[in-house]
């Protein structure tokens, strides 16, 4: 699994184009650190959009617990990023630890639950954010797998307990 993972890794550094492409995901890198944008853009659909307001305030508690699941089982998985003299590193990193890709986790679960309030397609973040992982050099393709995948059920875990509550006659 590990030389597949390198080898997918190197096979996107070499075949993805330039610098462009390099400009482009140190741009969504900035923007998914701590799902620092995610946050923000349901922060600010909660403050202009009164009327679902609620759903504003679910969508972007999912996007927390996302970031938050990913900071803890990057703690528990003790996966280091990668380190090869292939690969080209060309962001900054908070941490050693790569697995899960906490912006593919929270990306995949902003793009989720935003989806339904905004007037846009959400999802094409998703591919985006997980491929510039990969340009970057920060993660192998497993560790944003493995995040698409936890920002998804993470996402539908929080709108599965908020509807719950909700039914119940609680506010969530």
């Amino acid at each position: 699994m590990a030389a597949a993972d390198l080898a997918a890794l190197r096979f996107v550094q070499q075949h993805v184009p330039g610098d462009a492409a390099v400009r482009t995901a140190t741009v969504l890198s900035h923007a998914g650190e701590h799902a620092a944008a995610w946050i923000g853009v349901g922060a600010l659909g909660a403050l202009v959009d009164r009327r679902r307001r609620r759903d504003w305030v679910v969508a972007t508690t999912a996007v927390v617990a996302a970031h938050g699941a990913s900071v803890v089982l990057k703690r528990v998985a003790r996966r280091h990023r990668p380190v090869d003299h292939r690969v080209h590193v060309r962001v900054g990193v908070p941490s050693r630890w790569s697995m899960p890709s906490s912006h593919a986790t929270s990306t995949t679960a902003a793009a989720l639950a935003f989806a339904p309030l905004l007037p846009v397609p959400t999802w094409p973040l998703v591919p985006a954010m997980a491929l510039s992982r990969l340009v970057l050099g920060v993660h192998y393709p497993s560790d944003v797998a493995a995040g698409t995948a936890l920002g998804a059920l993470t996402q539908a875990a929080v709108r599965s307990a908020a509807g719950r509550l909700a039914e119940r006659g609680g506010r969530a």
